[in-house]
């Protein structure tokens, strides 16, 4: 077995194919791993069917060891532990099954430049919920492909040029079949508010503003409400193609629920954001004096003092007092 360094630890079986390299199987004994981007100085640009699926029998190929480091003693190597995945910028193909039963994967972080997705090839990923993509222009195409495969909560990040372009959720919908015996046929139904935001693609293409426009009916049915809140706070912070009008619906869902808005940028770390919030949902005095202990409660001292300072400036102690006799 060849060995080659890498950023991540795998075992790969390789077939040498034109100018690029077929990944005909993959495993990895690390949680968090990325793939090769290029072999013997050939991208890497398929992966086979099966490739990463654990338990998939061997494929005849060439074995290749890709080495990061000394690896421990106790060391398993088994793909239903890995969390997070990253592909190779230059692969174009997906094999049937590629990731079939990576049952631990949650995110997916990939180019665009995917052509070709085999059957199931995201089968049986049923945590997988969160992807960053590198945009290169086909980008619609790729997100048509998951969010018509996959009927939950996705939190999408459109990245180009190494920075983040976009910051997308589409809320979660359910199909449901039930069965209408007297009337000897079964009944469709769809529950939650996601259906609209898996299909506002036209012509595989993003349309952002059929994607705004979805906001308001959101509201309207049945939805989940921290949903709702990520949902306005990542498209008024990464404004991409944001019209006046749907960034005033979105300031008025976050100025409705600024404490909430505080407490998940908190809990999920994105306390430095906290400025842009105050600017664009500004708090009344009693949910700063709240927003306030929260961060006093947690110990984030950078949060407190952001917090403080804002207090002070829009209401001084002396706007307060009271000397009626």
């Amino acid at each position: 077995m060849e060995t080659v360094s890498g950023v991540s630890k795998w075992k790969l079986t390789v077939r040498r194919k034109g100018d690029g390299v077929t990944v005909l199987r993959a495993v990895t004994c690390e949680e968090s791993a990325a793939l090769p981007e290029t072999l013997w100085g050939l991208p890497v640009t398929a992966l086979g069917d099966h490739a990463l699926a654990p338990g998939a029998v061997p494929a005849p190929g060439q074995e290749v060891l890709v080495s990061c480091g000394p690896l421990p003693p106790d060391v398993q190597w088994d793909n239903r532990n890995l969390r997070e995945l990253t592909l190779p910028a230059s692969l174009e193909r997906m094999g049937d099954y590629a990731l079939f039963n990576c049952t631990s994967l949650k995110k997916l972080c990939l180019g665009d430049g995917v052509q070709y997705w085999g059957g199931g090839a995201i089968m049986n990923c049923r945590l997988l919920d969160t992807f960053r993509v590198d945009c290169a222009g086909r980008e619609g195409e790729l997100l048509a492909y998951f969010a018509g495969e996959l009927p939950g909560e996705l939190d999408v990040e459109l990245r180009r040029g190494g920075e983040t372009e976009a910051r997308l959720i589409f809320p979660e919908y359910v199909e449901v079949y039930e069965e209408n015996c007297p009337a000897h046929h079964f009944d469709y139904s769809i529950y939650g508010a996601g259906y609209g935001y898996h299909h506002c693609f036209y012509g595989k293409k993003l349309d952002l503003r059929a994607y705004d426009a979805l906001w308001r009916p959101m509201l309207a049915m049945e939805h989940e409400a921290g949903c709702a809140l990520r949902l306005a706070w990542w498209r008024l912070r990464y404004p991409a193609e944001l019209t006046d009008r749907a960034g005033e619906g979105y300031r008025a869902y976050l100025r409705a629920h600024t404490l909430e808005a505080v407490r998940w940028l908190l809990s999920a770390g994105h306390g430095g954001d906290l400025g842009l919030l105050l600017a664009e949902a500004p708090p009344d005095r009693e949910t700063l004096r709240d927003a306030c202990a929260l961060a006093r409660e947690r110990g984030d001292a950078a949060a407190l003092a952001l917090l403080l300072e804002e207090q002070h400036r829009r209401f001084p102690a002396g706007a307060a007092r009271d000397f009626t006799l």
